[in-house]
């Protein structure tokens, strides 16, 4: 596939930097951690081709232009739901991964009515969740880049994308107990997410799907058939 054209959408002060591709129904598709919406090249080109993709930079990643201030999964669920109005998406899939996957937990919360059905691969709602060794040596990677930042370095944003893995992405209990969208959680057998955290948060949200994915880590578990497989079938299920 020939490389997608990046689209823009101005909302808040942002250009929201997007790529879309085919054609059937809307699946937008949301990326980790200082990734971008490259990181889906392959499930627009090759495994979501009959779907019409719409894959997403969030504010201070990839092509997105944006302030520098607070990045938080709030704001970029906002930004999600102010491309939808405009595009007049009324009704679309979410894929969403790692962080994106935490977005699609916001997304599932404020917006049921659009979203028919929601993957989150790797979400953690509570910092805690994560790996403590991964935590603990990204508060230190924040707490590095902060001095380097105060120094004049450009880190600043690199610093903000970081502290949205060493805070809580901002939904209670009582916010995941109160979604009613159709959820799937997919997460790994070697996760950076805590499995007993990924079994609370499925326990906490109605109706929760969930699927570990036996002999994968957090980064291999994007591309594995078995998660894609998985994804499929959920979304072919009445």
């Amino acid at each position: 596939m020939n490389k997608l054209p990046t689209e823009y959408f101005n909302v808040d002060g942002a250009r929201i930097a997007y790529t879309q591709h085919g054609d059937g129904p809307d699946l937008l598709l949301l990326h980790g951690n200082s990734s971008s919406k490259k990181e889906f090249t392959k499930y627009q080109g090759d495994y979501f081709h009959d779907f019409h993709t719409i894959a997403v930079d969030s504010r201070g990643h990839g092509e997105t232009v944006s302030p520098a201030a607070d990045f938080n999964f709030n704001r970029y669920s906002d930004d999600v739901l102010a491309l939808c109005a405009g595009r007049g998406i009324t009704s679309a899939y979410v894929i969403g991964y790692s962080d994106g996957g935490n977005l699609s937990l916001h997304l599932a919360k404020k917006a049921p009515h659009i979203f028919k059905k929601l993957v989150a691969i790797s979400p953690n709602y509570l910092a805690g969740g994560l790996n403590d060794t991964f935590l603990s040596g990204t508060r230190n990677a924040v707490k590095v880049f902060s001095f380097l930042s105060r120094l004049g370095l450009p880190a600043k944003r690199f610093v903000m994308r970081l502290e949205l893995m060493t805070n809580d992405i901002g939904l209670t209990e009582a916010d995941l107990q109160g979604i009613h969208a159709s959820l799937k959680i997919i997460y790994a057998e070697h996760d950076l997410i805590k499995e007993e955290h990924i079994l609370e948060m499925a326990r906490l949200i109605p109706n929760c799907g969930l699927q570990k994915i036996l002999k994968a880590n957090h980064l291999t578990i994007f591309e594995r058939k078995e998660t894609l497989d998985c994804i499929r079938q959920y979304f072919q299920e009445p």
